[in-house]
């Protein structure tokens, strides 16, 4: 299986999503609504979703194109949002190219043999968009029965991957990975721009086979300086996000704490910024001029009263309103433990304070 070019890609102009509410705000401009998804929305909370994967481990389910796609639809079904996001998971590129890892439940993903020299960096390889058949063939699925609904496609950033790739599995420190980082940055290079690599082809299959917007998810870059950011990473995920600028899709780059790293974020070739919920949207989007915001309500919020929900979601709104477009969604992933019928309220009432 060959990655299509962009010619031969339907035109994102011709989809039935480009009116959308969704990736109109992705593109600053004016929507009917403040549009609604919220990150980890597929599965986590929802019981239909843990009746599904009973028995069936994470990467499994993720090679699985009918798992996907019915995984994908639940929050969609039930909560009304304005685009689904792809179930999937950010090790699965890993996975496909060779690296000898597991997601196990309730620690998250493992991997058997760090790489922490130059010869484990060969077992790093270049992922072949066959190796991902399966994903192309879910996003397929699901266009179809999504119609005029974005999907968004995704992938985990060269760092957050090589974070799990150094460390061997989820770390609070990133103490390895610092290591490597400050005393090894040549080999540190290499490794992030093979990660970019893998991390481009994986979206690309994913955008050819009918995707409407791709988010890149960064999520322990929050653990470095804007200097060192700008120095170690950077230039990896603009590798990503600027391979992908021809296919006329919007690119969100997400991070959780990246409160100072914001410019540099999206100056890496993002066309909307995600904020986590440490930095208020008015904020960033004085740190990000010109660019569209999505976030960014604590996930913890949703725990608290309901008249507590509202204020909080009438905040983000007020704050949302300062930039260019705006994406409602939480500061970072539900929770497992949300009430599902929460989330479907404040989707209501988003739509409902927005609607103009």
């Amino acid at each position: 299986m060959a990655v299509m070019s962009s010619a031969e890609q339907t035109s994102p102009a011709d989809r039935p999503t480009a009116g959308s509410a969704f990736v109109r705000a992705c593109r600053g401009e004016p929507v009917t609504h403040t549009p609604v998804w919220f990150m980890r929305q597929a599965g986590r909370s929802l019981p239909e979703y843990r009746e599904l994967r009973a028995g069936v481990r994470m990467l499994e389910s993720c090679r699985r194109p009918d798992l996907v796609t019915e995984i994908t639809l639940q929050p969609v079904r039930r909560h009304g949002v304005d685009a689904a996001i792809l179930f999937s998971d950010i090790m699965v590129p890993l996975d496909a190219a060779g690296v000898d890892l597991d997601i196990v439940a309730g620690t998250g993903p493992v991997v058997a043999e760090p790489v922490r020299t130059l010869a484990d960096l060969d077992r790093v390889r270049p992922l072949d968009p066959a190796a991902v058949s399966y994903v192309d063939q879910a996003v397929r699925l699901l266009t179809a029965e999504l119609g005029a609904t974005p999907l968004i496609g995704f992938a985990g950033a060269p760092f957050t991957l090589a974070s799990y790739l150094v460390e061997g599995g989820p770390s609070r420190n990133h103490t390895q990975t610092k290591a490597l980082m400050y005393g090894d940055p040549q080999l540190w290079h290499a490794l992030l721009d093979r990660l970019a690599d893998i991390t481009l082809t994986f979206l690309q299959v994913q955008i050819a086979a009918g995707v409407s917007a791709v988010q890149l998810f960064d999520s322990w870059v929050g653990a470095l300086s804007e200097a060192d950011y700008r120095e170690y990473v950077q230039p990896h995920s603009r590798k990503v996000l600027e391979g992908l600028a021809d296919a006329g899709l919007p690119r969100i780059h997400f991070g959780v704490g990246t409160g100072l790293l914001l410019p540099a974020m999206a100056q890496a070739g993002a066309d909307v910024v995600g904020v986590d919920w440490r930095t208020p949207l008015d904020q960033a989007a004085k740190q990000v001029p010109g660019h569209p915001v999505q976030g960014n309500l604590d996930p913890a919020v949703l725990f608290a009263p309901w008249e507590v929900v509202e204020r909080e979601v009438r905040r983000v709104l007020a704050e949302g309103r300062t930039a260019p477009g705006h994406v409602f969604n939480l500061g970072h992933g539900v929770l497992p433990e949300t009430d599902p019928t929460v989330l479907t309220r404040v989707v209501e009432l988003v739509h409902t304070l927005s609607a103009r």
